[in-house]
């Protein structure tokens, strides 16, 4: 008999989740409204030391909004990292700017300040880090380099809701961050995201985008969007901001109980940590010495193992943005594409789906070394 399946990723939703909906549905405000308003006010002073928040339909419009708010346009230059999710430099390249694709360093797979350094010219107007699987970038070299430069800072912090750097949270050292709030991130909204803004300006700049360019019914001061995060995903997002807490911690001890399992086992490279960082472990992913595929396939079919593979093109070779990078050579990231794998690690893992996922690693490694 198989084993039933441990899911890569597993979306907690629960009854207090639907009685928000319910109390929402009943009030008749179904769009934009005051839970909107009650849910960015409690992000940010849960999650970004209170900084201005604005909700949006999703964590891609957060992105686009918050880069033509800060001025991103025709002409510019961003510096992002090509082992991303796609969205990182589609937002850029939709705002008619020129993403610019840098290497990684190689512990914790996020942009290296030395091939940012590296990649800037008269054009660059930002840089813009992601805090990938839950792990800060390195935010206090990238400051110094874009205060060297005269540049702005954004961060995408999609995939890393309370991550912390020096006792900083994350969506607090950038002109803006953006949260994505995808069924799969350590939170939901069951789509949306958060723009955590430095200035008045900027937060005021993407509620007027988000909006048709209003904040006045009918008084449209520019040309904007329809990107406005709906009463009922608000509504989720703020049961779910209270229970984030909890899952983090229930995220961070079975990924110590999956470093203690898989430490030290030949052929892996299990997640480090920076000391001076809080990692949220949005993914425990490791790299693997042998065939990778082969790797994945028997842990699902020999163990019931899931798990998953991001990033296996890297943007700079992807068909909608290798224009913006003809002949690029970013050697860690071609090795960490072709070496991840994400194994579970959300909160709803047992004590014993921990145990499986340990030992089918160490049997499906050592049977292939």
């Amino acid at each position: 008999m198989s084993l039933p399946l441990i899911p890569a990723a597993k979306p907690i939703i629960g009854d207090d989740e639907r009685a928000a909906v319910d109390r929402v549905l009943r009030s008749g405000m179904i769009a934009q409204g005051p839970e909107v308003k009650a849910f960015e006010a409690e992000f940010a002073d849960q999650l970004v030391a209170g900084r201005q928040c604005v909700a949006v339909n999703s964590g891609t419009s957060g992105l686009h909004l918050g880069l033509l708010a800060a001025g991103i346009g025709p002409g510019d230059e961003v510096i992002v990292p090509s082992f991303t999710f796609a969205a990182t430099g589609n937002s850029v390249a939709l705002t008619g700017a020129t993403p610019v694709f840098a290497d990684i360093e190689p512990d914790f797979f996020c942009l290296d300040p030395a091939s940012v350094r590296a990649s800037i010219t008269e054009r660059t107007k930002a840089i813009m880090p992601v805090h990938l699987y839950g792990h800060p970038a390195a935010m206090v070299e990238l400051r110094a380099i874009a205060d060297e430069f005269s540049l702005l800072l954004f961060e995408d912090a999609a995939q890393a809701h309370g991550a912390q750097l020096n006792g900083a949270p994350v969506g607090s050292f950038g002109d803006f961050a953006m949260f994505s709030l995808y069924p799969t991130k350590n939170m939901t909204s069951g789509e949306g995201g958060m723009v955590a803004c430095a200035s008045d300006q900027i937060a005021r700049n993407v509620r007027l985008l988000r909006n048709q360019g209003m904040e006045t019914q009918y008084a449209n001061e520019l040309v904007g969007f329809n990107a406005r995060m709906t009463d009922l995903h608000a509504a989720i997002g703020r049961v779910q901001l209270t229970k984030l807490a909890g899952w983090t911690e229930q995220r961070q001890t079975n990924a110590g109980l999956l470093d203690a399992g898989l430490g030290g086992l030949a052929g892996v490279t299990i997640p480090p940590v920076h000391d001076d960082a809080v990692h949220v472990y949005h993914q425990y992913t490791i790299r693997v010495a042998g065939d990778r595929n082969r790797i994945v396939q028997a842990l699902r079919e020999e163990h019931g193992v899931g798990s998953g593979v991001y990033y296996p093109i890297p943007n700079h070779r992807l068909p909608s943005l290798e224009k913006y990078a003809p002949g690029l050579d970013l050697p860690r990231t071609e090795e960490a594409a072709q070496q991840v794998i994400s194994l579970p690690v959300h909160p709803s893992l047992t004590t014993g789906d921990l145990e499986r996922i340990v030992a089918g690693v160490v049997a499906v490694v050592k049977a292939g070394s």
